[in-house]
């Protein structure tokens, strides 16, 4: 219903994706090129733009029907914003999940937002397609969670600082006519005595904005904030399933799940592409418990650390397996 207030209107179990795509080689050698300062700012986002072309153009070939830029400007989801933040310093590398490492911001002044730093990609990949792109951005609370603090008193001083700055590019966003924002707390299912942090920052960011918001959440302890993660203010809940093979179900049965729920029905951490059988059944188990007008349906994260053809192939089976579901629900 918000999405219709908003002028927006989609299809019955509408397929997008969580925010980053793989960076094919020619990308990934131009950034070490630029590191090792044998190209120009302008050559590396030259590039930047002409991948993200092909990602839009790929996402709209197979049908998607909300799409994302892709993130081929960004390294890590929080690095990117402290990089370009005033108040972060870079840090050293830390390891984050299997062999990846991302330097580890520090909060060494005032957190402050000085020019929309997502506005101008989101502006290039909506000019590229007449179907909805998301805003994409790190929520407060995950920033605060994944950097070093040197400056603010506590972490609720911290993430409520950060909410002020993720709010104004929010805002931004919608200026520039942005209709659909993903704000991202995953570690907000990691420390479950601070989800009431996470709703308070929410709240800070999106209060009195007019868009349809969505967090997306991984891999964390649910069962321990829920339903009360139901309290963040958001209108769709992005979550994974298919990692735990729809497991999260065993909440939903305890406690009514009352929001919009982007489900993740393909496991973004494996090799192994899932079969349309496989996906169908955990779409159908999932439709038992959230109706299927509120059910989105895309990969359970980030697609990055796969390869390009694995990346592609994920997103297609999805897509392949929606557009037969919606001939039977028709």
């Amino acid at each position: 219903m918000k999405l219709q207030d908003l002028g927006m209107r989609l299809p019955k179990l509408p397929v997008s994706s969580v925010g980053s795509f793989p960076k094919p080689a020619a990308l990934k050698n131009a950034r070490a090129q630029f590191e090792r300062r044998e190209i120009t700012r302008e050559q590396l986002t030259e590039i930047e733009r002409e991948t993200t072309k092909d990602w839009i153009q790929f996402q709209e070939e197979i049908g998607v029907d909300v799409l994302v830029d892709g993130e081929m400007y960004r390294g890590d989801m929080v690095a990117y914003f402290a990089e370009n933040l005033a108040g972060f310093e870079e840090g050293g590398f830390v390891r984050s999940y299997g062999n990846r490492y991302y330097r580890k911001p520090i909060i060494t002044g005032e957190v402050k937002w000085e020019k929309p730093l997502t506005v101008d990609w989101w502006k290039y990949a909506q000019s590229l397609t007449k179907k909805p792109v998301k805003g994409m951005l790190t929520g407060p609370y995950t920033i605060m969670d994944w950097s070093f603090n040197e400056y603010y008193a506590n972490r609720r001083e911290t993430s409520l600082a950060l909410a002020q700055v993720v709010r104004a590019e929010v805002i931004a966003l919608i200026d520039a006519g942005a209709t659909i924002i993903q704000i991202d707390e995953p570690a907000c299912s990691v420390r479950t005595d601070e989800l009431p942090l996470v709703i308070e920052s929410m709240d800070a960011v999106t209060k009195g904005l007019k868009a349809y918001f969505l967090t997306h959440i991984c891999y964390g302890t649910f069962s321990k904030i829920y339903p009360k993660m139901l309290d963040i203010p958001v209108d769709n809940f992005d979550l994974e399933m298919s990692n735990s093979d729809n497991d999260l179900l065993k909440c939903f049965k305890t406690s009514p799940f009352t929001k919009d729920l982007s489900a993740g029905v393909v496991d973004v951490h494996s090799h192994l592409l899932e079969s349309r059988e496989d996906v169908k059944r955990r779409i159908q188990e999932i439709a038992e418990f959230v109706p299927v007008n509120q059910l989105w349906i895309d990969p359970d994260c980030g697609l990055k650390t796969r390869s390009v053809k694995e990346a592609q192939e994920k997103l297609k089976v999805i897509t392949d397996t929606v557009k037969e579901l919606r001939k039977e629900l028709s």
